[in-house]
């Protein structure tokens, strides 16, 4: 491509003859940069979003279709699941977690702290009395088959209950304490959206895992990921009572 001398570098025959090709390469990186960068610069294209399946059950839900009315150049491409996208690897381009502390290298905010309670039928609220629990049933979650008890449920305000049922997921959790099987602990923006279920008597929410939004920090100037964000935190944070519950319930709901 090259000939060295003392002078410096001199273009070789080859190399003359592909010079035209290298300046029209250039040219073109030049548009595809700037298409890049316009793009960018616009709340237009995808933005791919992980989180728990439980957020499918929550008022976020609304908050996502609000924005696409908003936004409507904009295309979310929804993750739900379990497991923790890995935002370094670009397995999403924003992330929401529940979660009491994050240790990814990613930038974003603490939207809120969230209460959690018991929750039962009203049907199963009737039976309930001001006895810490004594002769009623928890669905449990994930605790280790025959324990009767766990720390949780010692530390909540029905540690007499008894820890009978186990299901492995939080969908059926909900559904089942809808269905009457028992009680089980729900984050209060959970429990308080389910039309079947109600709060037990006789406690006071206890602190629960925070709401985080998390993206790569590659990402923050990018127009349509920062217009996402900003409007979720927002809509949630203007909700914070809907997450974070106080007071006690004295009595069973009629």
């Amino acid at each position: 491509m090259f000939d060295r001398s003392k002078q410096g570098l001199a273009l070789t025959q080859i190399g003359e003859e592909l010079l035209p090709y290298a300046e029209k390469v250039e040219q073109e990186m030049i548009a595809a940069s700037r298409m890049i960068m316009g793009r960018d610069s616009d709340p237009v294209g995808t933005i791919y979003v992980s989180m728990p399946h439980g957020m499918a059950m929550t008022s976020l839900m609304d908050d996502l279709a609000l924005f696409s009315e908003r936004y409507p150049e904009i295309t979310l491409n929804l993750q739900f699941g379990n497991d923790i996208a890995n935002l370094n690897r670009r397995e999403a381009d924003v992330s929401i977690r529940v979660a009491n502390e994050v240790y990814d290298d990613a930038v974003g905010r603490r939207l809120v702290q969230m209460s959690q309670a018991a929750y039962c039928t009203r049907e199963y609220a009737q039976r309930i009395q001001d006895n810490q629990g004594e002769g009623l049933h928890f669905i449990g979650w994930h605790e280790p088959e025959g324990d009767l008890t766990a720390k949780w449920l010692k530390e909540s305000y029905y540690p007499k209950a008894t820890l009978k049922h186990r299901v492995s997921e939080l969908v059926p959790l909900i559904t089942l304490a809808a269905s009457g099987l028992g009680m089980a602990y729900l984050a209060c923006n959970l429990g308080d959206r389910n039309p079947d279920l109600v709060r037990a008597p006789f406690q006071k929410p206890l602190p629960y895992r925070s709401i985080w939004l998390l993206l790569h920090r590659d990402l923050r100037t990018t127009a349509r990921i920062r217009c996402f964000v900003d409007f979720l935190a927002q809509r949630v944070q203007q909700r914070e009572s809907e997450f974070w519950v106080t007071g006690t319930t004295k009595k069973s709901p009629q």
